[in-house]
This record gives C-alpha cells, structure tokens and sequence, in this order.
C-alpha cells in the first residue's frame, strides 16, 4: 500500500530504525536483512532529505530532525495496528513469544524461580530472554523501546509507565567469625570500623542505606565493589568485611555462603522495587498478559515456601522508612 508515493510498509522500518539507531539491529527486529534494511533507509533518507541516521565513531546517531519523526511515527503505527486489529487476542497457551526483560541480578534471584515456574504453567512456549541494565538507560526511552519491560528500584529516573511491584529493605550480612558480631548484633561504631564490600552504582545515584548511613554520620569505608548484589555475600564470606544488601537476597544466599544475616543498627529502610514499560507497549494484549503475570509473581513472594516473612517478625505493624531509590 503506498500514500504520495510511499510504501506504507517504510513506517515500520523508520520506526525500527528510530527507535534502534541502529540499522542491523533494526533489521533483525522486523525480520528484515541488512542490505534490505539498508535500502529502505535510503528511500527514507530521498523522501525526508535528511540523513536521518549518521556515522558517530563505530556507531550511528540520530539527527535532530531524526529525533524529532519518533513522536508522530509511534502515534502513526498505533493507530494503523488499532485499525487493523482483527481482534484475534493474544493466546499465552499457544503463543511462541519471547518476552524481553531487563533486570537486575537481584531481581534474577528473588523474583526468577517462581516467575519462571508460573510462565512454564500458564505459556509453555513463551520465552523469556533477561538483560542487564545498560548504564545509559535513563538517558532517553530508546531502552525501554528495545525491551517488554524494566525492574528496577525507584530512584533512576527511567522514564515511561510504572507500577510498584514489591518491597524490601536492607540487612548486614557477615561471616559469622567476625569479631565484631557480639550476640548476633552489629554497632553503627561496628559498621565505621569494617571494611565494606558495596555495589558499584551510578555516579548520580546513592542507595537508601547509604543515605541514611550518611544522615547518621557513618562513613562506610569500602575495601571492594562489584556490579550488583549478588556477589556481595560471597565477598564478605571468610573475610571481615560486612555487605548491606537487600533482605530477600540475603536470605535466599546466606545458607549457601555460610554468613550471618544480622539486623541493620541503622534502622528499617525499603527498598521499592518497580515495573516499567514505554507507553508504545501498554496497549498490546501480549504486554497486558506480561505485567500481569509479574505483578501476580511478585505478589506471591512473601506466601512463597522457605520465603522469609513480611515485615520480618517483630516488625508487624510498625512503619518502614520509606526511602525509594
């Protein structure tokens, strides 16, 4: 079909390629080969007058009126996919998807197993790919397009739609030879003396315990860092260091790595874990069946077998910090 000369079937690679600035990753998307995809840039490129994607290093960027097309073309195509909707619904039983995720390897740890249980039940062809979360994810929504759905903690600055999914809050965990342990019990003049193992975060971002940490005048002093929090307890374990991570991971791994998980002497502070997705995905009955099944997931953590309770006994009743980040 073609409108003042043009293949209507030229949208859905502009939209590819703005949203991947990428030819050969636009290309795999929409199943078209890269001297295919090519070409259809090159008409793209005679239509607008404009380059629309260039040479930046070993990598393309978008021009400015590049960027300025993503708008009206992803309003474009919802509207030409609404109107030709046959009304067919999205069939998880007999659907062959592969879902996109970006998480963190916390996420992985807590919410995997029984995410991956529920989706064997209920889609036994539907796959799920996990991803890391790449560094410039915040810096535009392009991320969120190239994926089903982000979990991350509040506090980034991701963009789009989002939706709490559940909440946890940070503990101390320590080999249990460490001298410092008396009674089961660390000091916040404990937590100034050790050395720390911590994660390695964003330059702009600082996690709720450490800013409490700050507020109550304890300096950490980290000896190691590493990407995420599962490495974390392993660090610590045969060492004197102590790590403050997530509850959850904690106990899922403090067995495995023979540590003690201890109270935080800082106090409860949560940790709230989101679900995000572009608003280019909302309407799709395959993307309302994924949030869904991870919002029903994450609500089964606390009842799950071997799952530690929630609040943490003692705890029932009393309120949380709230720090969101």
């Amino acid at each position: 079909m073609s409108l003042g000369g043009i293949d209507l079937n030229l949208l859905v690679a502009l939209k590819a390629l703005l949203e991947e600035g990428n030819v050969t990753k636009a290309g795999a998307r929409i199943g078209m080969s890269q001297p295919a995809m090519s070409a259809a840039l090159a008409r793209l490129r005679r239509h607008y007058k404009d380059e629309l994607l260039v040479r930046s290093g070993r990598d393309y960027e978008l021009t400015p009126f590049a960027r300025t097309l993503i708008p009206s073309v992803q309003r474009t195509l919802r509207v030409v996919e609404q109107a030709l909707d046959t009304g067919h619904g999205f069939d998880p039983e007999a659907s062959s998807r592969v879902f996109r995720l970006v998480v963190t390897d916390y996420v992985i740890t807590v919410l995997g197993e029984p995410l991956l249980r529920r989706v064997a039940e209920a889609a036994p062809g539907v796959r799920l790919e996990l991803s890391a979360i790449p560094v410039d994810m915040h810096e535009s929504d392009r991320g969120l397009l190239q994926c089903d759905a982000l979990i991350a903690p509040l506090g980034f600055g991701f963009g789009g739609s989002h939706k709490e999914l559940f909440r946890d809050r940070f503990v101390c965990v320590v080999d249990p030879g460490n001298p410092r342990l008396r009674d089961g019990r660390l000091t916040l003049d404990d937590l100034r003396a050790l050395p720390h193992a911590a994660r390695s975060n964003g330059r702009t971002h600082v996690p709720p315990a450490d800013r409490v940490l700050d507020e109550l005048g304890v300096h950490p002093r980290v000896q190691v860092t590493a990407v995420g929090w599962l490495p974390l307890p392993f660090l610590v374990a045969g060492t004197d260091l102590v790590a403050i991570v997530p509850e959850r991971l904690a106990r899922r791994v403090a067995q495995a790595a023979g540590l003690a998980v201890v109270e935080p002497p800082f106090g409860d502070v949560e940790l709230v874990e989101a679900l995000w997705w572009h608003p280019d995905r909302a309407a799709g009955e395959d993307h309302h069946w994924l949030r869904r099944v991870l919002v029903d997931v994450a609500a089964g953590l606390d009842g799950a077998a071997g799952a530690a309770p929630w609040p943490p006994a003692g705890l029932a009743g009393e309120p949380l910090t709230a720090v969101r980040g």
